[in-house]
């Protein structure tokens, strides 16, 4: 799927240059993940316009994780990107620039069938994971928490959509997933369980997802200032019109509204104001470092770059 965002000629927006023809916007490729948090910001600057009000023709390229994107990436078929907490350890690991936070989300889940209550009863368990996200980061925290290992479970890789089906099918036991996944399965299994959340490890541990570059666009400095921008245009009217927004991400998904609107209650949710005053004041460096030194911690990657170097928090704060 993939939607094209264009001023026609006939219309002229005003920005500080002046009026912009279709034909004066610069053009962008951008990934986004089809649930509420992976697709609001692009839909909000779909409709409201602000693709064009900063500058900007955006092809807007749907996936499924955010692994995928960062291959997509680093292949050059994209610019920029969307990512949960779960993938940022592509960028810690050198191999993409994090622009800027989106929000602390808790959507996370582990689950399980009707009869498993605590993670510890996931010992020799079938649990299906989609690896690298941040489901697979729960899991993880929340066998660790319960003092088992990954050794401890039998790990299945899947995508979302087939923990779905396996799940609802009983092929797994368990599965570490996010809303509106979540939803989607317990209302075809009643009996389903939750076991662990991100809430369970706030604050000690928060969940940014957030919006990245790649590294050939990484010095294109003016191009990710507008793309920022956006970013804040969007993050803002979602904060002040939260069912306006449900409803246009709705529209823009083809989806329908409820669980989008459950899962938009899932995030603490500050204004682009307070990002930067968390970006100059170093939270969300350390944020992003708590994550990656995680990822130490469950052999994901060995030696992280600090924030510093692959979060561009300079240009966010300006």
């Amino acid at each position: 799927m993939t939607i094209k965002r264009t001023a026609f000629a006939t219309v002229s927006v005003l920005v500080l240059a002046g009026p912009l023809s279709a034909q004066d916007l610069q053009e962008i490729r951008m990934g986004y993940i089809a649930d509420y948090w992976g697709t609001s910001i692009a839909a909000i600057a779909t409709d409201q316009g602000m693709w064009e009000k900063h500058g900007l023709d955006a092809d807007l390229k749907v996936f499924t994780n955010g692994p995928i994107q960062v291959q997509a990436l680093n292949a050059g078929s994209l610019d920029f990107a969307y990512i949960g907490p779960g993938a940022l350890w592509l960028p810690a690991s050198g191999q993409a620039k994090v622009i800027a936070p989106n929000a602390l989300g808790y959507t996370d889940r582990v689950i399980a069938q009707e009869g498993i209550e605590t993670i510890a009863d996931l010992a020799g368990k079938k649990v299906g994971v989609p690896e690298g996200t941040s489901g697979d980061m729960l899991l993880r925290l929340a066998l660790a928490k319960a003092d088992l290992d990954l050794d401890a479970i039998e790990f299945i890789s899947m995508d979302p959509s087939t923990i779905v089906t396996a799940f609802t099918s009983g092929q797994i036991d368990a599965a570490g997933i996010w809303y509106p996944f979540v939803d989607v399965i317990g209302q075809r299994v009643p009996g389903m369980t939750e076991l662990a959340s991100n809430e369970d490890f706030f604050p000690d541990i928060a969940f940014p997802s957030s919006f990245i570059v790649s590294d050939d666009m990484a010095g294109e400095e003016e191009t990710i200032r507008r793309v920022v921008a956006v970013i804040k245009d969007a993050n803002d009217y979602r904060l002040a019109n939260p069912d306006e927004a449900v409803t246009i991400t709705a529209d823009f998904l083809n989806a329908p509204a409820d669980p989008l609107r459950a899962e938009s209650t899932m995030a603490r949710m500050p204004t682009s104001a307070e990002f930067e005053e968390l970006t100059t004041g170093g939270q969300v460096d350390n944020w992003f470092d708590t994550l990656a030194d995680l990822y130490v911690q469950f052999g994901k990657i060995e030696d992280p770059l600090p924030a510093s170097e692959f979060y561009l928090g300079e240009l966010y704060a300006e």
